[in-house]
């Protein structure tokens, strides 16, 4: 169902494989639109975060000491059994947002650095061509709007 988009090894985002190419495909002054693939790596991430248990997971996890908490942690917040905590966890790590550490019998998990925030610039980019896109069309409309010579 979901299926392994990247391996968590802790590297920075820049060089992560979710979204390695992201910033390249989406620069404001250069960029286009998302590819096939990189679309498809995007609607994954996306499509784990909009499960409400597992974006509560990753907010609770930002928050915590360190933004690092062991799973036994998480369980009496969200309600949840610990294997059903696990579970949604580990769609988390298999969509590149969160990474795992096993520490004796208790497995601690932590944002991966950066990685929100590159999820964030690329919604943000998306909206800022949006935007860019209605203002250029609002020029047009007023350059052509009656009473105006057209040249």
């Amino acid at each position: 169902m979901y299926g392994r988009i990247g391996t968590m090894t802790g590297i920075p985002t820049t060089t992560n494989p979710v979204f390695a190419d992201f910033s390249a495909c989406c620069d404001p002054i250069t960029g286009g639109v998302l590819d096939t693939a990189a679309a498809e790596r995007l609607a994954a991430v996306l499509k784990a975060l909009a499960e409400p248990t597992r974006l509560r997971l990753v907010s609770l996890i930002a928050a915590h000491d360190r933004a690092e908490a062991c799973v036994c942690d998480l369980t009496d917040p969200v309600g949840l059994s610990q294997p059903t905590v696990s579970h949604h966890l580990r769609i988390l790590a298999d969509a590149g947002l969160i990474e795992r550490d096993q520490r004796g019998k208790w497995a601690y998990y932590r944002l991966i650095p950066g990685v929100l925030d590159a999820l964030a610039g690329v919604l943000a980019t998306a909206d800022r061509r949006r935007r860019a896109a209605d203002s250029a069309q609002q020029v047009r409309v007023e350059r052509l709007a009656p009473g105006r010579r057209r040249s």
